[in-house]
């Protein structure tokens, strides 16, 4: 990877303001276009900031603080002792993603507090506008007490300006972060998981979430009164939020602001506010890849996880996916289910004792390596604890080094349970901190991540590239064992869920019968929706999760060789919330373009602009929905035609209720 190449100004332009600032006297900051605006303010010695995006107010004032234990209100009484400016200006590249070049561009408001009265301790708020939105964290320095510290509440506040629709998920629930996205008025908003995202009465699309969480707790955000919102923290089991010690940091509270819904996609704030790779070069196996799994097979009930005889993970079924795998050019498979512990109540709340290294009776790990070896293909482990972490942190240097002994370089870890050790919830600081070690213990044993059931993704991805993919929503696995997901979850999720970064959905199901003859599914999309997933839905690591059957020999399957998993640019052509998108990215290996376009449970037309190709012709490959095919009817049938395109030429799009188009552009 190139070197971060850094452009700080702020020698040149750092602001000191003076300590004398008075009451009410408002300090400001804006985003380096002067659109979004933020001010800060102490209204009598209580610490408030407020947004604007030009002449729109987002953000009305809105209080910042804590509240620590036994009632020690931190978020009132202070004076300010300094504050300064300072512009940032910075250019990086991702190891991989969907832009490779990446510019973080801010201005920053740092401004320190300090109580008038009792211990007088100093609290630093750093206020960031960005182009695409306004960020703030909080900066506790020690202040020579090495006593612990417990925050019972965070004071932030989110008063929009603005009322209008918010599409969320409801926080405090068993099954974590795997529900349909619900879209109500903002002031009758539950309290939520972020990102949480509103299209506002005034036009604006705005998203609030959180960037770079460490040894801290998740946010979530409640409704308290109108559209007033406010930070709600997930406690541990005792009911403290966050235990700590100073120093200490917050995540930064983020909120992006777009004047299209597309905007919140190719907003990258997230990222920019997380640290630079740590990591160094990871090239030759952190490495984003399409795979094959014995998977769909078991959620659908073909095969079982656990010994029978259905086992999906035997020797001999391994060794047919390989095959499989060498036929249609897929390099890794995912094998769940080989080793020891899973029983037929694998997935229900218990302290279940997998383990991390004895293979069942029916399955030979080594054997299977060194098969796929044979035939250029690499295995995908798996770890899943049921959560009962405790059990897996007794044996996870041991299941890794397992793993790296093999020649293993990919690993997805399964946290399926409604509380961590049956006692903490999965977005408590308990769950934020294992997440983490288990990320850094990954990497020590070169083992690149795929979490499920995990912590929602906050942009680590860039400090720590090994964090590939992670679920953190209902994926596919519920088209198979229930009433599935309607065709607009898809719509939601692109933009919710995914404005927090990679979502491992495991697409491409083209066997759309309602009944297989293992289990009745609803897969409530065409199969050109499921190739256009491939370029809406993004992620480093993607799964071609259909049996392998289904793939030989179907006409559409191409898509699926050719679609790459890494990009060098994205452009969101249209889009609404819930509703319809259109998303083009550029191959990062070639000078090739896929478009993928997918829409609700309403049928569309419309005409694109090719403005974003580059110079030259090149050959549109179209797989698309055949006329009269929906999700409801025959959804299975794919047109696919070929038509030679330039950057000025238009594209019409037509798609089927609950369907999709996917393109290739290659250029000629």
């Amino acid at each position: 990877m190139k070197k971060l190449q850094f452009f700080f100004l702020a020698a040149l332009t750092v602001l000191f303001v003076s300590c004398a600032v008075e009451s009410n006297e408002k300090l400001s900051v804006s985003s380096p276009d002067g659109v979004n605006k933020i001010d800060f303010v102490l209204e009598k010695g209580v610490p408030k900031y407020a947004v604007n995006h030009g002449e729109k107010a987002v953000i009305n004032p809105s209080k910042l603080g804590f509240v620590f234990k036994d009632g020690d209100n931190f978020d009132a009484g202070f004076k300010v002792l300094e504050s300064k400016t300072t512009p940032i200006d910075e250019t990086w590249e991702q190891v991989w993603g969907e832009k490779r070049m990446i510019q973080n561009n801010c201005n920053e408001l740092s401004v320190t507090l300090q109580e008038k009265k009792g211990a007088q301790r100093k609290l630093e708020i750093q206020l960031r506008a960005y182009n695409d939105g306004i960020a703030f964290r909080y900066i506790y320095p020690e202040q020579g007490s090495g006593d612990s510290i417990f925050i019972m509440d965070e004071v932030s506040e989110f008063n929009l300006a603005s009322g209008g629709n918010a599409w969320w998920i409801p926080a405090y629930r068993d099954n974590r972060y795997e529900y349909l996205y619900t879209k109500t008025l903002i002031s009758e908003m539950d309290t939520v998981h972020t990102p949480v995202t509103f299209k506002c009465d005034d036009g604006l699309y705005l998203s609030i979430h959180e960037a770079n969480l460490v040894d801290f707790a998740s946010m979530t955000v409640e409704q308290t009164a109108g559209n007033n919102l406010k930070c709600n923290l997930v406690p541990w089991s005792d009911g403290v939020k966050v235990k700590t010690k100073a120093p200490f940091k917050s995540p930064w509270r983020t909120v992006q602001i777009g004047e299209k819904a597309g905007d919140l996609i190719t907003s990258y704030l997230i990222l920019n506010l997380n640290e630079p790779n740590a990591m160094g070069d990871v090239s030759s196996w952190v490495q984003p890849r399409k795979y094959l799994g014995i998977w769909w097979g078991m959620h659908i009930s073909k095969y079982t996880f656990w010994e029978s005889e259905k086992h999906g993970a035997s020797t001999k079924n391994a060794k047919w996916y390989i095959d499989y795998c060498q036929k249609l050019g897929i390099d890794r498979l995912l094998i769940e289910g080989w080793n020891k512990g899973w029983t037929p109540a694998w997935y229900e709340n218990a302290m279940h004792m997998f383990s991390f290294t004895k293979s069942t009776d029916d399955f030979n790990l080594e054997e299977v390596v060194k098969y796929g070896d044979s035939k250029g293909v690499k295995l995908i482990g798996y770890h899943e604890t049921g959560s009962n972490l405790i059990n897996y942190l007794a044996q996870i240097d041991s299941g890794m080094a397992l793993y790296q002994k093999m020649g293993i370089h990919d690993i997805k870890i399964g946290q399926v349970g409604s509380r961590l050790n049956m006692k903490e919830w999965h977005h408590g600081q308990f769950g934020v901190n294992y997440y983490r070690y288990v990320l850094k213990k990954a990497a020590e044993y070169q083992l690149a991540v795929n979490f499920h059931e995990p912590i929602k993704d906050t942009g680590e991805r860039r400090t720590y590239p090994n964090m590939m993919s992670r679920e953190g929503a209902r994926g596919m696995e519920y088209d198979a064992w229930s009433d599935g997901n309607p065709p607009n979850h898809t719509l939601n999720l692109v933009f919710t869920r995914m404005l927090a970064g990679p979502m491992d959905f495991t697409p491409g199901i083209f066997d759309l019968n309602e009944e297989q003859g293992f289990n009745n599914r609803s897969v409530h999309t065409t199969l050109a929706k499921q190739l256009a997933y491939y370029v809406t839905l993004y992620s480093p690591i993607q799964m071609l999760a259909d049996l392998p059957d289904n793939y030989d020999g179907h006409p559409a399957f191409q898509f699926l060789k050719d679609v790459p998993v890494d990009w060098d640019d994205t452009k969101v052509l249209n889009g609404e919330i819930g509703e319809y998108v259109t998303t083009v990215r550029k191959d990062r290996k070639s000078d090739d373009w896929y478009l993928g376009s997918m829409t609700n449970e309403e049928g569309r037309e419309f005409t694109v602009s090719l403005d974003f190709l580059g110079d030259g012709n090149y050959e549109a490959q179209i797989y698309a929905d055949a006329p009269g095919t929906t999700w409801q009817n025959e959804p299975e049938k794919v047109a696919i035609s070929t038509v030679v395109v330039d950057k000025t030429s238009t594209l019409p799009i037509t798609l089927g209720a609950g369907g999709g188009m996917a393109v290739r552009f290659k250029k000629l």
